[in-house]
């Protein structure tokens, strides 16, 4: 079943709407904001791995905003480049490289700040997921597997069932 051009365009088993592109460029702008302004609040410590943790979020969230929302980083001149090279990427790299980002300082040091803005910029990479898996099947083929309705299983299995019997006779 394929879907209409209204709703989105078939790219390679993932439907690609226009809400759900706005949606991950906006998740993702706001979690790389917030996770710069809740790095800063991290930094405020006494202890080195939590001081190190805010300083990782802060790198973390302004590589995702360089990279979903380069008009924030207009001081980087090459801001534009790592935009259009980063769009051209598949959305599983860009979830791995997310997820990754934002669980990094939440292993570090794990205070409500943290948590806070790290953990955006790793909901943004989870969205990301969800759109390199693509949408399930129809209903139809979801139906014929859950019915059992198997034949190339059911073929093989008596096959070789038949390729045993005559072994399993001779005493």
């Amino acid at each position: 079943m394929q879907p209409n051009t209204r709703d989105g365009q078939q790219k390679g088993g993932i439907v690609d709407t226009w809400w759900y592109r706005y949606l991950l460029r906006g998740v993702g702008t706001l979690g790389g904001l917030l996770a710069i302004l809740f790095g800063l609040v991290a930094c405020i410590t006494f202890t080195a791995m939590c001081l190190l943790a805010g300083v990782l979020q802060m790198v973390a969230g302004f590589i995702v905003v360089l990279l979903e929302a380069p008009c924030c980083c207009q001081f980087v001149e090459f801001a534009d480049e790592i935009s259009s090279f980063s769009d051209k990427r598949p959305a599983w790299q860009k979830a791995v490289l997310y997820c990754l980002l934002g669980l990094v300082p939440i292993a570090s040091c794990i205070e409500a700040w943290t948590i806070l803005g790290a953990g955006l910029v790793f909901i943004s990479g989870a969205l990301y997921g969800l759109k390199a898996i693509g949408k399930k099947g129809d209903r139809e083929s979801m139906m014929a597997v859950a019915s059992g309705a198997d034949m190339e299983m059911k073929v093989k299995l008596i096959d070789k069932e038949e390729k045993e019997l005559p072994n399993s006779a001779v005493p």
